[in-house]
């Protein structure tokens, strides 16, 4: 069973620039509270994933690499305008890699920052960059900001 544990958190600050990062498309071609089907197409790879409801910060999550061609078939002609787009950079701080993406389009402003953890108790330090966890917040996740992009809310 693939199981993806993973914080979210607002970018408050600068200090994780300074990166090269991959530009990334997302199609949503389901997005249920039982199960989101995406497709993503970055830096030459694509690939389609479905994931599980969150239990927490856990969740199911299967990955496929896909044909590129295909993925972007599938983005323009089945995804019904769900797409995300976002460039994504891999910070290091401490022991681990945080994902920075920094949001285009129907999303652009918000900065969400990422780290994958092993299980859910497992410690880290926070960079000072990094802000408000949102990571038990729907609103944040990618499938949800492909259906209510962040610049439609009315409070954030």
């Amino acid at each position: 069973m693939a199981v993806e544990i993973e914080r979210k958190f607002l970018v408050t600050g600068d200090g994780w620039q300074g990166h090269d990062g991959i530009r990334y498309r997302q199609g949503y071609l389901s997005v249920t509270a039982q199960c989101v089907v995406r497709v993503r197409i970055g830096g030459g790879h694509a690939y389609m994933t479905a994931k599980g409801s969150n239990t927490g910060i856990r969740r199911l999550e299967y990955e496929y690499p896909i044909p590129e061609t295909d993925g972007n078939e599938i983005i323009d002609t089945l995804c019904d305008g769900r797409v995300v787009e976002k460039t994504r950079y891999r910070v290091p701080f401490g022991n681990f890699i945080w994902e920075v993406d920094e949001f285009h389009g129907a999303n652009d402003r918000l900065l969400l920052a990422e780290i994958e953890l092993e299980n859910e108790e497992q410690p880290f330090v926070k960079p000072d960059w990094v802000g408000a966890d949102v990571s038990e917040d729907p609103r944040y996740t990618n499938a949800m900001l492909a259906v209510h992009p962040f610049n439609n809310w009315s409070v954030r």
